[in-house]
C-alpha cells in the first residue's frame, strides 16, 4: 500500500504500538520482570535502524531520572545549556506530551515540526519493517510506543547534528529505553518517591536501585539530597565506578517555574550544567562564592526564563484566565494549590480528572485544604467560591473521539461509558462540600463538553488539574497551543 508519509499517518502507525491496559496489567502481574530483555531489545532495534550504541555518545547526553521533578529539571537544564552554547543545537527528549507527540522531541526549546517528525519517523519505521526478525519470540517487530519514540529521538538528534542532548528517562532507569547511551557526559537523579511501584518495586530503596541504573563508569553521578534511598544511590554509583556527588540546594533565586519545590530541581540543573560545561570546555564563569551551593552568575537569567508547559502555567485568553497544572499526586496538588490560590489569583471554575486508581477524594481534599490555608478562608468558603465544578474524562471531543496525538488505549472502556470515575469524583466533591449546589457539579464525557461549560460561564479563572493528559486536552480544545513553546 502506497504511503503518503504525512504526520497524521505517522501518528496512526505510532498509535498501533501503544501499550494497552492489558500489557500494563501483564507487567504488573510479572512484578516488572517483563523489563529484563528491555535493554537488549533496544540495542537490537537500534542496530536495525543503522546505529551502534557508541554512536549515541556523539549526542553529548545529560541523562536525568527521579520520581518527582525530572521534567522540570530537564527544562531548567535545557535552558541553561541553550544560553551557554551559542549557535548550538540543544536536543530535549521528555514525556508525556500535552497536545502533540512532537513536543517530546524539541530542538532549542521548540517541538520539531510535523514535516520533520514525519520524515524521520518513516525512515525509522521502514528500517524496522524491512528487518522483521526479532530478538526473542516475545519481542514485537515494532517497539512499544515509548521505545519507538526514543529510537526516533535518537535518529532525529543524530541526523540534525545536535550539540547537546537533555534526555529524560521514561520510567525507572536501569531498564528504561533511554538507558542505552554508553557514556553520557553527566547523569542526575531528582527526588525519589513511591510511583510505578508495580514495575520498579515497593520501597524507596528498590526504586533507588532501579533509578541508579543510569549511573555509568567514570561519568559524574549526581543526586539531590534524598530523604530516603540516598545510601542505595551511592552504593550503586560506587559499584558502577561512577563518581557520586550529593547536590546541596541553591539559595532562593527567581525561577521561571513557580513552587518552592522547584528550588531542588533547579539546584540539580545548576550542578548538571556546571559539570557539562566544564567537561565539554565551554566558557562559563563558575560561581565566585566558595559555597558549593551558590549559582554561577550567568545561570541566573536562564533559570528565571525557564518554561515548562502545563505545569503551574497561567494563560490569558480573552475573558478566560486558564490556570493549568498537571498535578496528580497529593504533594503536587499541594504545590498546585499554593500557586493557584496565591496573590490575586482566584479560580472560580474547576476542571478535574484523575485516573481511577488514584483516590480522588484525597486529592480534592488536598486541593481544598491547601487552597483555604493560602486564602485564609474556611474550606467551605473556598469550595463555594467555585461557580462550576466539572469532572470530565480525558476523551478529547464530544463525539467520543480522541485527537490522534492524544489517543489512549490504557483507559478501561467500561469505565468511560459509565463515567464511573467522574461520578465518583462528583460524589467526593459533594461529600467534601455538603452545602454546595449539586446542580453546579458536572460529570461529563469529554474535554470538549467541559470547555463548553467554561465558555458559557463568562469571565472566569479556570483551574485545570489532576492529570497532564487532561491539561493537554484542554489546551488542544481551547486553542492554547501557542502556550506550548519553551522559548
Amino acid at each position: 500500500m502506497a504511503r503518503n508519509k504525512t504526520y497524521s499517518e505517522a501518528i496512526s502507525l505510532l498509535n498501533t504500538c501503544q501499550s494497552n491496559a492489558a500489557t500494563i496489567e501483564a507487567i504488573r502481574k510479572s512484578g516488572g520482570r517483563l523489563n529484563e530483555h528491555a535493554v537488549a531489545e533496544m540495542h537490537d532495534y537500534l542496530r536495525k535502524i543503522g546505529y551502534k550504541p557508541d554512536d549515541l555518545n556523539k549526542l553529548n547526553v545529560v541523562h536525568i531520572t527521579g520520581t518527582k521533578g525530572k521534567g522540570s529539571t530537564s527544562a531548567f537544564t535545557e535552558r541553561i545549556l541553550r544560553t551557554h552554547i551559542p549557535n548550538g543545537k540543544i536536543g530535549l527528549y521528555t514525556s508525556p506530551h500535552l497536545c502533540a507527540v512532537r513536543e517530546r522531541i524539541r530542538i532549542n526549546g521548540e517541538p520539531i515540526s510535523e514535516e520533520i517528525f514525519a520524515k524521520y519517523f518513516f525512515e525509522v519505521w521502514e528500517k524496522l519493517e524491512a528487518d522483521p526478525k526479532t530478538l526473542t519470540p516475545q519481542t514485537p517487530q515494532f517497539p512499544i510506543y515509548f521505545r519507538l519514540l526514543t529510537l526516533l529521538a535518537f535518529h532525529v538528534f543524530l541526523s540534525e547534528s545536535i550539540t547537546a542532548t537533555v534526555l529524560e528517562v521514561g520510567i525507572g532507569g536501569l531498564y528504561d529505553s533511554t538507558n542505552i547511551v554508553p557514556k553520557p557526559i553527566v547523569t542526575g537523579i531528582t527526588s525519589l518517591g513511591l510511583d510505578h511501584t508495580a514495575v520498579l518495586g515497593n520501597t524507596i530503596e528498590e526504586i533507588a536501585r532501579n533509578k541508579a541504573g543510569i549511573y555509568k563508569k567514570d561519568v559524574p553521578a549526581l543526586s539531590v539530597v534524598q530523604d530516603k534511598g540516598g545510601e542505595v544511590l551511592k552504593e550503586v554509583a560506587e559499584k558502577n565506578g561512577a563518581p557520586f556527588e550529593v547536590i546541596p540546594t541553591i539559595p532562593p533565586t527567581p525561577l521561571g517555574l513557580p513552587g518552592s519545590h522547584q528550588l531542588i530541581n533547579a539546584s540539580l540543573a545548576v550542578a548538571l550544567c556546571s559539570k557539562f560545561l566544564s567537561i565539554q570546555k565551554y566558557p562559563f564563569q563558575p560561581s565566585s562564592s566558595s559555597s558549593s551551593s551558590s549559582i554561577p552568575e550567568s545561570f541566573i537569567e536562564p533559570l528565571g526564563q525557564t518554561r515548562w508547559p502545563g505545569r503551574c502555567q497561567l494563560v490569558k485568553q480573552g475573558e478566560t484566565t486558564w490556570l493549568l497544572d498537571g498535578a496528580h499526586t497529593i504533594e503536587s496538588l499541594r504545590s498546585c494549590a499554593e500557586w493557584a490560590f496565591a496573590d490575586d489569583k482566584k479560580p472560580d471554575v474547576l476542571i478535574f480528572n484523575c485516573s481511577g486508581g488514584r483516590a480522588g477524594e484525597t486529592l480534592l481534599n488536598e486541593l481544598l485544604e491547601t487552597g483555604s490555608k493560602v486564602k485564609g478562608v474556611s474550606r467551605g468558603e473556598l469550595g463555594r467560591g467555585f461557580v462550576k465544578v466539572v469532572f470530565c474524562t480525558n476523551v478529547t471531543y464530544t463525539d467520543g473521539h480522541f485527537k490522534s496525538d492524544l489517543h489512549a488505549t490504557a483507559i478501561d472502556p467500561n469505565d468511560l461509558s459509565q463515567l464511573a470515575t467522574q461520578n465518583a469524583l462528583r460524589d467526593a466533591w459533594l461529600k467534601l462540600n455538603p452545602d454546595y449546589n449539586p446542580d453546579n457539579v458536572h460529570a461529563v464525557p469529554s474535554i470538549q463538553h467541559a470547555v463548553k461549560i467554561v465558555r458559557e460561564a463568562g469571565e472566569r479563572q479556570v483551574l485545570v488539574a489532576g492529570s497532564l493528559h487532561l491539561v493537554g486536552g484542554v489546551m488542544e480544545v481551547a486553542g492554547l497551543q501557542d502556550a506550548l513553546s519553551m522559548v
